[in-house]
């Protein structure tokens, strides 16, 4: 791939998503919009960047921004965050939020929505009290594709064997053909939007109890880091928790979120 090709790619793609593309990621960039531009009718990535660079349409920029995003996720991934609001976060907001009855939560780079579901899931095995409550779910992502996947609750076999419980897989799934169905009582505890965490959240989103974001932050530069982790901060409920990767340790959190170590898990609680 031509230095000039590259450089237009990575910075149309870090303007408009906050990831940033290293030199040693061309091969991944160059892959990614060579199959982007077999499936738009182009012969190669070469005439894709002389029509970007022309003529650049909102649809032409999402489409090479949505090739870029990675959607790596599977149910209850690594396992000890879940373990931390099971027997900790969760009995702790319970007792906080008694008198309003409502805890919400955000996948904040939910990707094709196994987390979403895996916490619907901790829910419905580990509290069926709280399903009394107001309990919102939000999943958002800037892939729109990863999000009609997620809506659609249909994973292949190798997706549910990705750290689900076969326990959970027949009392939460059903399958149909070479899916497997989530039901519609976890679904429904599920809403999705298509939110791009570098730009201001929209005023509608509301405060959450619990925000997962994880493995999104290692992909920005650090001033970019710095405004998503500020901008959900302005969203966090008072004794709220933030969850990041367990690979994520940011040096720059906001001064209102103190460290809190939980089994294995390192999270952020919201003093404000």
């Amino acid at each position: 791939m031509r230095p000039e090709v590259y450089q237009f790619f990575a910075n149309l793609v870090q303007k408009h998503s906050g990831i940033t593309l290293k030199q040693e990621k061309t091969y991944l960039l160059e892959s990614r919009l060579r199959e982007l531009a077999r499936a738009l009718g182009y012969r190669g990535v070469d005439e894709l960047y002389e029509v970007a660079r022309k003529r650049l349409t909102p649809s032409l920029r999402d489409e090479i921004v949505e090739a870029m995003t990675t959607n790596e996720t599977y149910f209850f991934r690594d396992q000890h965050p879940f373990e931390a609001l099971k027997k900790v976060v969760i009995p702790e907001l319970k007792a906080l939020r008694q008198k309003e009855k409502e805890l919400r939560f955000w996948s904040a780079a939910a990707s094709t929505g196994q987390e979403a579901y895996s916490l619907a899931m901790l829910i419905h095995e580990h509290f069926p009290d709280l399903l009394s409550w107001r309990i919102q779910i939000l999943a958002s992502d800037i892939s729109q594709e990863a999000l009609k996947k997620a809506m659609s609750g249909a994973y292949s076999q190798i997706e549910v064997n990705r750290g689900l419980p076969v326990t959970l897989l027949v009392k939460y799934f059903k399958q149909n053909g070479a899916k497997w169905v989530i039901n519609e009582k976890l679904k429904r505890m599920v809403t999705f939007k298509k939110i791009n965490l570098v730009e201001p959240l929209p005023l509608s989103l509301g405060k959450f109890d619990v925000v997962f974001c994880r493995y999104v932050l290692i992909y920005f530069s650090p001033e970019i880091k710095t405004k998503v982790l500020n901008n959900i901060a302005k969203v966090m409920k008072p004794k709220g928790y933030l969850f990041l990767g367990a690979t994520e340790t940011p040096s720059n959190m906001p001064a209102g979120f103190k460290k809190k170590i939980i089994g294995r898990t390192i999270c952020y609680q919201w003093e404000g």
